[in-house]
């Protein structure tokens, strides 16, 4: 009875097949913590007050981007994050009502971690991935938990919806996933990192001819949203909302710990980060996601019709760890831009078991230091290098369905 106690369990957590039964297992699990941590922990104020100030700038009539600010400075988020949260201000009372905002936000964390794990679940079968990763999409989790209902923060807003929208394209639903995304873009720019992925993706699955359109849908989107600023100060908007150049400080770097303040500062040092995302792009650009038809054919793309769900998540992941790994700076509240997919990726890639699960530990532990310190920022450095060199040898994906 033992021998078979054990074997049952063995299957359970190393097996595909109970994948679904524990998702919902873990949802009902992390609808309990997540409250208890409610309840039991303290709220910790960081941008919430800034941000209702910033958008009661807003309501008050004031349309003018570069005018919008709050205790923490100015307004540098996109449209839709005002839309969002003037909606959070008036359902809050002004901001007021904190534990309301908590309730709030313990709901999109669970909405969140529903989507993430119904994506996983689509392609648990076709990746042969444990169930034992549900520990890593849940039980790991306090910084994520401290992100969405601790800190109130709208990197979760913008993740859920960018969650939503790849649910969209793994369904072939890829014009609503266009204006889902799009929609993400518009609470804050670092969904933009998935980008690149997303353009091939289009390509492979609609040539240039069904393309165009979806772009065009997606910038219709921004202008749509942002139109009552952009008519009253077009470049002010452009440049707070989208500011590629903005420079973030030193002491909340959790990534770039181990250089110096004066090397983390200069323009010289974030062109060679820019660069290195820019070649590493098109690398796998060439060699993994367009099936190794190399740079001269993107133009000559043709539709490859429906596409596998397990490589447009592939594709759609690596782009935004890539993105991650030559950041500028990463923020604690930044995890949650990559936190999801991280079991998914190194899942998929080429390393041992063992050192999967390592990787998984070691970025977690990575984040969870706090203050970042030089070696939580080189450790998290070699665990992302090891990861996008494991998943630079796997091998070429194929692009349609079988």
């Amino acid at each position: 009875a033992l021998r078979d106690a054990c074997g049952f369990v063995r299957t359970v957590l190393f097996s595909p097949h109970h994948f679904n039964t524990c998702s919902r297992l873990l949802l009902w699990g992390e609808l309990v913590v997540t409250l208890a941590a409610i309840w039991i922990v303290p709220y910790t104020e960081i941008d919430w007050k800034a941000y209702m100030q910033e958008v009661e700038g807003f309501l008050n009539g004031t349309w003018d981007y570069t005018q919008l600010k709050g205790d923490t400075g100015p307004l540098v988020y996109p449209a839709g994050f005002v839309y969002i949260y003037s909606a959070l201000y008036y359902v809050t009372g002004r901001g007021s009502n904190l534990r309301l905002a908590q309730y709030i936000f313990a709901g999109l964390y669970l909405f969140n971690l529903a989507t993430v794990l119904t994506l996983y679940n689509r392609v648990a079968k076709a990746l042969q991935l444990p169930t034992f990763l549900l520990v890593f999409l849940g039980c790991t989790a306090y910084r994520v938990h401290s992100i969405f209902v601790l800190r109130l923060f709208n990197d979760p807003v913008a993740i859920c919806l960018l969650y939503v929208a790849v649910l969209l394209f793994v369904s072939n639903h890829w014009t609503f996933g266009c204006l889902v995304y799009s929609l993400a873009v518009s609470i804050k720019m670092n969904v933009l990192l998935y980008s690149p992925g997303l353009l091939v993706l289009l390509l492979l699955a609609h040539g240039w001819h069904g393309t165009l359109p979806r772009l065009l849908l997606c910038a219709a989107v921004q202008v749509i949203l942002g139109a009552p600023f952009l008519l009253t100060n077009l470049p002010g908007y452009v440049a707070r909302s989208f500011d590629l150049g903005r420079q973030f400080l030193y002491q909340w770097t959790v990534n770039w710990r181990c250089l110096p303040e004066w090397l983390f500062l200069h323009r010289g040092f974030h062109a060679s980060l820019l660069l290195l995302h820019i070649v590493v792009l098109l690398a796998f650009a060439t060699k993994h996601w367009a099936r190794g038809a190399g740079f001269r054919r993107f133009l000559q793309w043709k539709s490859e019709g429906k596409l596998q769900k397990q490589d447009i998540l592939w594709v759609l992941f690596t782009s935004n760890f890539i993105g991650i790994c030559f950041a500028r700076s990463l923020h604690y509240q930044f995890y949650v831009w990559y936190f999801h997919t991280l079991p998914l990726l190194v899942w998929s890639s080429t390393l041992p078991a063992a050192l999967k699960v390592l990787v998984l530990v070691l970025v977690e532990v990575c984040w969870n230091t706090y203050p970042s310190t030089v070696t939580s920022s080189l450790v998290l450095h070699a665990a992302h290098a090891v990861l996008l060199c494991a998943l630079w040898r796997k091998p070429r994906a194929s692009t349609k369905d079988q």
